[in-house]
């Protein structure tokens, strides 16, 4: 049995929780709106103030979607009232970022300059040697500075790179 998946999620007194049909919730909050459906064999009930997440099968994968299910609404109700931000630093001489508009452009010690298109809901800014990936949807948020990161990982003798 899931530890996690028994422990009710609360609701902050900004964000408002609209559960449809069971395993369909909705999300809003100051930093913007969120929707999941589950699998069937998970049900979501809001009571005081919080939500549960309860099983419906004994099955192996109603076991597995248990505490998933618990933390990815754990993580919705955090993204619209607080949101993520994830960190990434530039490694090298020469290694630059800028960010125009809705593009990030990193000068990584290729022949040219590499452009991403920043996907809406997310931003990004740039400090010296830093890049801060901010938003209100955690795997938007982990998948970007992935992706970022994924331009020239860290090289394991002398570092250079991008790195978390």
């Amino acid at each position: 049995m899931s530890r996690i998946g028994r422990l009710p999620v609360e609701i902050p007194d900004k964000v408002k929780v609209l559960i449809k049909d069971g395993n369909y919730i909705k999300v809003e909050g100051p930093l913007g709106k969120l929707e999941k459906k589950f699998p069937p064999v998970i049900e979501l009930k809001e009571e005081n103030n919080s939500v549960i997440v309860i099983k419906k099968a004994d099955n192996k994968f109603a076991k597995s979607m248990y505490g998933t299910a618990r933390a990815i609404v754990n993580n919705m109700i955090t993204g619209v009232s607080k949101g993520f931000v994830k960190q990434l630093q530039l490694e090298g001489v020469g290694y630059r970022a800028e960010v125009a508009g809705k593009v990030l452009k990193l000068s990584l010690g290729y022949s040219h300059v590499i452009e991403y298109e920043v996907p809406d809901n997310i931003e990004v800014k740039v400090e010296r040697n830093l890049i801060s990936v901010k938003g209100f949807d955690k795997e938007l948020v982990g998948s970007v500075a992935a992706k970022i990161r994924s331009f020239r990982k860290p090289e394991p003798y002398k570092g250079k790179g991008i790195r978390y």
